[in-house]
């Protein structure tokens, strides 16, 4: 036997009026529409819940019966729906995030290490992905929230713009290219790079832009993280391109030179990907509020 929720609340509503007509305007609902769901609750009932008359309406004792029970179902609804409430408010939940290869490895470990730190109540699902699979996951509900960077084309999706970053050529100290103040990718690929794993979202996105101007890129090696990278670049092995972020921290204890790359699609802003920002839970919300500049409304 399967009761309908919005039919339990209709019959309160009646039953608690004195016609059908004032319960049916409390549900929201035309008197037509009403009795036609108050007879199909009998049909599956296989009983009599109401007296109709001039007057308006009367509850059998099977109605009365039902009453009771409704009330109770309702009220045991609207605990659930109290205590998830709380819970959601932004102490407890579960959130998973897709985002990019710089959103993983550089600046989110330290974002949701403090996070999480105050909310013992919550986890994380973090996972890696591309670009486009980031927007699918978003606008299918696969995930409650994505990070990317660049441009974002997607119908359904509010974008909220949270920081900026720039790509950038590293080198070690001493290299041919050391004395640049910019360079082309164009001529970066004249050397064997450095890059992260396969799968990563940079090197699908480096990998684009080289084959745009009908050239390949020379990889030395793979590895994975911007601080292998960098290591690998200080002791001479290659060259590498990581977001300006990464190039700046390392610097400060290895041996590195930042040149700036001359292209347009080199400056990337991050953005965070959500379907409904006021339909999310508390605890996501939260998060979101974390990683942006500016408050994000409740």
């Amino acid at each position: 036997m399967h009761f309908d929720l919005a039919d339990l609340r209709l019959f309160i509503h009646i039953g608690e009026s004195p016609s059908l007509t004032q319960g049916a305007r409390r549900a929201f609902l035309s008197p037509a529409a009403a009795s036609a769901r108050i007879k199909a609750l009998e049909q599956q009932l296989d009983t009599r819940l109401l007296y109709r008359d001039s007057r308006g309406v009367e509850l059998t004792p099977a109605g009365q019966k039902l009453l009771v029970h409704a009330r109770l179902i309702m009220r045991q609804v609207d605990y659930l729906k109290a205590d998830f409430t709380h819970l959601g408010a932004d102490s407890a939940g579960h959130i998973r995030i897709f985002a990019n290869t710089t959103a993983v490895t550089e600046f989110l470990p330290e974002v949701l290490a403090g996070f999480l730190a105050e909310r013992p109540g919550v986890s994380v699902d973090l996972q890696e992905r591309l670009s486009r699979d980031i927007v699918r996951g978003v606008l299918d509900g696969s995930t409650d929230m994505g990070i990317i960077a660049g441009p974002v084309e997607a119908a359904g999706l509010q974008v909220m713009h949270f920081s900026t970053d720039r790509l950038v050529l590293t080198v070690p100290v001493g290299h041919e290219l050391a004395q640049c103040k910019r360079i082309s990718l164009k001529q970066t690929l004249a050397f064997q790079h450095i890059a992260l794993h396969e799968g990563s979202t940079l090197l699908s996105f480096l990998r684009e832009h080289v084959e745009r101007i009908g050239q390949g890129l020379s990889l030395r090696i793979q590895v994975s993280s911007f601080e292998a990278i960098c290591r690998m670049v200080e002791a001479g092995v290659g060259i590498g391109i990581i977001p300006e972020s990464a190039a700046l921290r390392h610097s400060r204890t290895m041996r590195l030179v930042t040149i700036e790359l001359d292209e347009p699609w080199a400056v990337r802003e991050r953005s965070i990907l959500v379907r409904e920002l006021e339909a999310l839970p508390g605890t996501v919300r939260a998060l979101i509020a974390t990683l942006m500049p500016t408050p994000v409304p409740d």
